[in-house]
């Protein structure tokens, strides 16, 4: 019988060839990873001396409390909790209790009352008005975890059943919900961390010490470069032969020394016919690049945008940055929820009763978002909405009483008219809506009969918008070589050869359009055979409202719509060779016209 060859399968990558997963070729093949422990002098000396350290802890500490809360309530409640929240220096301290989460691996602030036994759990529901004396700040090295919870029906299982702090020579155990309790980068298992920061977590230094210390140390070996970047090189005949001499060795210290100091002095560098002088210089070329790589690196390990880390504005092609601040603001919206308000949940809602002296249950708040739009957005918001009632109101599916109450409850939420939710209530409910409408008219029904006013005809549509700061865009136009430049600068938004009521399309939202500086800019050539040599653009203000003209029964004879000014009609221009014009744009109000094949 032969032999029975066993092979056992798993999901390694092996290669006889490469050597992949052979122990004695593949130099990873015994590689493993390694829990490396930093103490504490080492954290303080990270977050005392290297700047990379300290901004890594702080900025995400900063960004989530820097915008506060939106609190859902009565004004004079909201005025009453703000008030508390100030005396008690309730932002300041919770942006201090972040950061030595961060820093030490937990933090915790005790909430004071006066109560002399603190072994006891906090009556939340029997707290006053001021119930709240004072606001403490424990970092982990100030305070003592107690043993692991271990019974499962217990509210703090898996936590620290409870503290101990050593004051006056005295030690306070404390009770676990007089704590607001914040874990810097929590262990995968409480019960397992080799009983180091027990009852704690791990500093967030431990994370990124290696990707900070090889940025760091990049940096410092680019800096030592500096000092290299010249070499002077010099070849003196026999100059091994000749090194077994003492006396040689000293002329030639000498030698070398006045030959510096003439250089030095003279600008010019005195050497012997048959010596020979050269200099080495270091390249610096790719230095930058290599340096933000690590810079990146660091950025990443610490779930940082490196525009947020290290405060300088997005380079390269195209780049915004937009999208990774947008995702860096979602990460601190997840650190609010799922980690900061469920530490405060019995602070907050003693926070409450101590300012109100009860607790309202339609009180609750909201984390203010960090990105803020700007005011033209919110005009822009705004006006969809107040567009989208005037639809409703006009389809006649809901009542005025009642889009009033949705749509001012819609203003209130969006901020739009601070206080508009307490005038409506004053108001009460003898509010009537104001149709415009007179008293009803009596008809005599023996009246001649009045013809009806009829609509405006529908004509055809063209609507452009004129440029209004010409002489700039003709200025740089003549400059890049463009000759039979366009009479009129204007933008197209409406061509409609499909008949339409104008006094149906309505009018713009403002007057006049101003496009700044920059942005998304080309030269194309448009029309049959690349005949009009246009300058596309882009402002969200043409795109709606020339989508605003379609929907209301506007044709259009193209897929998409593109805005743009037409520079030259003709010629030839290699457009490739020029490049567009990047100033500000002034766009004048909306001109209407029948449509004119010229």
């Amino acid at each position: 019988m032969g032999d029975v060859i066993q092979l056992r399968a798993n999901d390694s990558l092996r290669s006889v060839v490469a050597g992949l997963g052979d122990p004695f070729r593949d130099k990873m093949a015994t590689a493993a990873y390694g829990i490396q422990y930093i103490d504490d002098y080492q954290i303080a000396a990270v977050y005392k001396s290297n700047w990379l350290g300290r901004k890594i802890i702080d900025i995400p500490a900063m960004d989530a409390v820097r915008k506060g809360r939106d609190w859902q309530a009565e004004q004079d409640q909201i005025e009453l909790i703000e008030a508390e929240e100030k005396r008690l220096g309730y932002w300041q301290k919770l942006l201090e209790v972040k950061i030595k989460a961060r820093l030490w691996g937990g933090a915790a602030l005790f909430i004071g009352t006066g109560e002399q036994d603190l072994t006891q759990p906090l009556n939340v529901d029997g707290m006053k008005k001021g119930g709240i004396k004072y606001l403490t700040v424990l970092g982990r090295r100030d305070i003592s975890a107690g043993p692991i919870e271990q019974n499962v029906l217990s509210e703090f299982y898996g936590k620290p059943a409870y503290y101990e702090v050593t004051g006056n020579a005295a030690m306070v155990r404390i009770h676990p919900s007089r704590m607001a309790v914040f874990i810097g980068a929590p262990h995968g298992d409480n019960l397992l961390n080799f009983g180091i920061n027990q009852g704690w977590g791990d500093s967030i230094i431990e994370t990124v010490y290696s990707a900070m210390k090889n940025a760091d140390a990049t940096a410092a070996n680019i800096a030592s470069l500096v000092f290299e970047a010249n070499v002077d090189v010099f070849r003196i005949p026999d100059f091994m032969s000749n090194l077994s001499d003492p006396a040689y060795s000293q002329r030639l210290l000498d030698r070398f020394m006045l030959a510096a100091t003439a250089k030095g002095i003279n600008r010019a560098l005195l050497l012997d016919k048959e010596e020979e002088y050269e200099r080495k210089q270091v390249s610096f070329a790719t230095l930058p690049e290599v340096m933000q790589s690590f810079l990146q690196m660091a950025a990443g390990a610490a779930d940082i945008p490196v525009t947020r880390l290290l405060g300088q504005s997005p380079a390269g092609m195209s780049a915004t940055g937009e999208s990774d601040m947008n995702n860096y603001y979602d990460r601190i919206a997840s650190i609010q929820n799922l980690e900061m308000s469920p530490s405060l949940y019995r602070l907050d809602e003693c926070l409450i009763r101590s300012s109100l002296g009860s607790r309202p249950p339609e009180i609750f708040y909201s984390w203010a978002p960090l990105k803020q739009m700007t005011e033209k957005e919110l005009a822009e918001i705004g006006k969809m909405h107040a567009e989208t009632a005037q639809i409703l109101n006009t389809s006649g599916l809901f009542t005025a009483e009642e889009l009033r109450t949705v749509v001012g409850n819609q203003l209130v939420e969006d901020g739009f008219y601070p206080g508009l939710d307490q005038a409506m209530d004053e108001t009460g409910e003898d509010w009537e809506a104001d149709l415009g409408e007179d008293e009803p008219e009596v008809i005599d029904p023996n009246a001649e009969p009045v013809a009806k006013v009829k609509d405006a005809a529908p004509r055809t549509l063209y609507v452009r918008r004129d440029v209004i700061n010409r002489a700039d865009i003709v200025r740089w136009a003549k400059e890049q070589g463009f000759t039979d430049i366009v009479p009129d600068f204007h933008v197209t938004i409406a061509y409609s050869r499909q008949p339409v009521d104008w006094f149906a399309m309505g009018e713009s939202w403002s007057t006049k359009i101003e496009i700044a500086a920059g942005g998304p800019r080309q030269l194309d050539g448009l029309g049959p055979d690349g005949k009009y040599k246009a300058l596309l653009i882009t402002a969200r203000e043409l795109v709606w409202r020339h989508r605003e003209f379609i929907e209301l029964g506007a044709s259009w004879d193209w897929p998409d719509y593109q805005p743009h000014i037409s520079i030259q009609v003709g010629g030839d221009v290699d457009l490739s060779k020029i490049e567009p014009y990047q100033g500000k744009i002034v766009l004048g109000p909306e001109i209407f016209e029948e449509l004119s094949e010229d």
